[in-house]
């Protein structure tokens, strides 16, 4: 494990001798666009674990995704190698079909401390929430992005984030009323606290979200990566590609169904993923929005 491999796999050649929110973001940034957010290893007969050394041979050296724990836990590493004063948060995801946060902290995220303020570092998200910058953690103030605008909210030490998103153009209208879209323009995330985690505190959560029935990724097999000017999604047969600020305030969301020969070398092409092991597609509806 080397800070060298790790770069090259995210094509990042910039600054790594001042930490600055500007290297920050650039390593950050890198990282997204490079690491897809993915569950695959769910849907071809793997085991996904959360030692780092195991990660890192995943998402480097066989050039995978992973889902937050995984890419979260890369990147706290990478961050704490380069000097950052980075520490893991536990945040509770929003179930927009249940109108509900969940009642168990599944999501792992980095907390960055710099110049004396307070950012959250969020690679594990994925579809249209993800994050593109390390957002400063304030209470109610907009903070743009090329994704839309994501803000958050204190109430009583608990955190809430949130994201406002443009309208949709669908130019397949036999997917306008898809379940894969989001209905809402403004739209829960997750919350959090910031009491400090530990990766052994996700170990539960890791068994249960890969082998429960009711797990969302358990219904359906996800691979999605952050592009130039939006982001692509496989979600069981069904890849989506979307190009953010398409027109003015609008973003433009293009739907293909695949064949089953077809997904192989999609996951290549659009991805830079090839699975050891057969994948099996599955997307059980209601469960996922983009």
């Amino acid at each position: 494990m080397n800070l060298e491999e790790y770069f090259a796999r995210i094509g990042y050649k910039g600054s790594t001798e001042i930490q600055d929110l500007q290297t920050l973001t650039d390593v950050f940034q890198h990282h997204i666009h490079a690491v897809p957010f993915e569950n695959l290893s769910i849907h071809c007969g793997e085991k996904i674990t959360l030692e780092l050394e195991h990660i890192y041979n995943k998402i480097v050296r066989k050039k995978r995704g992973g889902w937050c724990m995984e890419n979260n836990q890369l990147l706290g590493w990478v961050l704490k190698c380069l000097g950052y004063d980075a520490s893991f948060l536990g945040a509770y995801v929003f179930n927009p079909h249940q109108n509900a946060y969940a009642s168990t902290m599944t999501h792992l995220l980095v907390k960055v401390v710099l110049d004396g303020k307070a950012y959250i570092v969020d690679g594990g998200f994925g579809v249209s929430y993800q994050m593109w910058q390390p957002m400063e953690l304030v209470s109610g103030k907009d903070q743009p992005q090329a994704p839309g605008v994501f803000r958050f909210t204190e109430k009583n030490a608990v955190w809430y984030l949130e994201k406002m998103r443009r309208k949709q153009y669908i130019p397949n209208q036999n997917f306008s009323n898809s379940d894969l879209l989001e209905k809402k323009e403004c739209r829960k995330v997750y919350m959090f606290t910031l009491e400090p985690q530990t990766v052994e505190d996700f170990h539960s959560q890791c068994l249960y979200l890969q082998t429960s029935p009711d797990s969302l990724f358990t219904k359906k097999s996800i691979c999605t990566l952050q592009t130039t000017d939006g982001f692509r999604a496989l979600i069981g047969w069904t890849l989506t590609e979307t190009t953010y600020n398409y027109k003015e305030n609008m973003d433009l969301v293009e739907f293909v169904t695949l064949k089953e020969e077809e997904i192989e070398k999609t996951l290549k092409e659009k991805f830079n993923i090839t699975l050891d092991r057969k994948l099996v597609p599955i997307n059980i509806k209601g469960f996922y929005t983009i």
